[in-house]
């Protein structure tokens, strides 16, 4: 397993011991980033007008379309390390 792998999973496990809820802006490029890395582009049809959450999360990984697996897994590595330093303050 690569280096960055390692910080990639330890990053999904220390989002879940962040003491106060991300903002949704935060929530929405974690989840970018995760899908990004694991997933790469984005597929399928946008979710419809009533389905505000589906439709947020799809243009939230819309925007990083062409994204490197590796390029968004430091995204995400870098917003978690922002979000518990936060917490430190």
């Amino acid at each position: 397993m690569s280096d960055l792998q390692a910080q990639f999973e330890q990053a999904q496990k220390d989002v879940e011991t962040l003491s106060k809820r991300p903002s949704n802006e935060e929530l929405l490029a974690l989840y970018a980033h995760y899908k990004q890395a694991n997933e790469g582009d984005v597929s399928g049809k946008r979710p419809g007008m009533t389905d505000f959450r589906g439709r947020a999360k799809y243009d939230a990984w819309t925007k990083l379309k062409g994204m490197e697996a590796e390029q968004a897994m430091s995204g995400y590595i870098s917003k978690v390390n922002a979000l518990l330093d936060g917490e430190k303050i």
